[in-house]
């Protein structure tokens, strides 16, 4: 019984090392999934999607996920090229395009990429003023990510997209932008009413010279005027005068004196 009990020890104890080996041996990799194989610690090459045998003890696998990231930049402070302090964050979208330099060229590509994002972001921005921040932000995005595909591409990292997501200020400026604001819309409000006014003008004085030109223009304009006024039923009707008329009625007549 001894004995039996030792034959059944030993036929566990193999069977566990052999599944042992072939459950490293043996993997699966999903269609959005590589393998980057070592074989005695050296580069052998990329593998997937599907089964990967390997050589127990000799190779070993790093599995690379290829889909798209999405990784929030943390909130950074930034002074604007015209002095303004701001707080300001973003996401970042990126994937990895070649799994063997994400491996070997960098040791951890999510946290190198991370702060390539963060330090990129201060130094863009702070080539800009407050208002190009707020109102140019689809530039500013391109060019962030611009910088940083450019940077990461030694890594094997293609970076797709970079989004502004908040712009934060203070109190104090948020006041003074509203202000700011307040006073731009009275500039454009009173810029409008000069230009109205002076083309009334303008229309004003091409109706008199046509009316001075005209023989009888300024008497039927008289008599509209007159026609106007009667019709709105007031109680006191004002006569305008044309100057011609109270000339004639003032000047004196002629005649001896007595």
């Amino acid at each position: 019984m001894a004995e039996l009990g030792m034959n059944i020890g030993f036929l566990l104890g193999l069977a566990a090392v052999v599944f042992a080996l072939l459950s490293s041996a043996i993997k699966i990799l999903r269609e959005y999934e590589r393998g980057v194989v070592f074989t005695l610690g050296r580069y052998s090459g990329t593998s997937g999607p599907g089964l990967i045998i390997l050589i127990p003890i000799l190779q070993q696998m790093v599995k690379v996920d290829l889909r798209i990231v999405a990784e929030d930049v943390p909130s950074q402070d930034v002074i604007s090229q015209d002095n303004v302090s701001v707080r300001v964050n973003a996401v970042l979208y990126y994937r990895i395009v070649d799994p063997q330099r994400a491996i070997n060229q960098v040791s951890d590509f999510r946290e190198a990429t991370s702060q390539l994002a963060q330090t990129t972001l201060r130094s863009v921005l702070g080539k800009h003023d407050l208002d190009e921040m707020l109102s140019q932000r689809d530039k500013l995005n391109e060019d962030i990510q611009s910088i940083l595909d450019s940077q990461t591409e030694a890594w094997g990292i293609k970076v797709s997209n970079v989004e502004i997501k908040h712009v934060d200020l203070d109190t104090s400026m948020i006041r003074a932008i509203a202000r700011q604001a307040e006073a731009e819309r009275e500039r454009r409000a009173k810029v409008i009413i000069a230009e109205g006014e002076q083309q009334a003008a303008a229309k004003l004085a091409e109706a008199a010279e046509v009316l001075a030109g005209q023989d009888g223009a300024m008497q039927l304009r008289y008599l509209g005027t007159l026609q106007e006024i009667g019709g709105k039923g007031s109680n006191t009707i004002v006569f305008p005068m044309a100057g011609d008329l109270i000339a004639n009625l003032t000047a004196p007549r002629g005649g001896g004196q007595s």
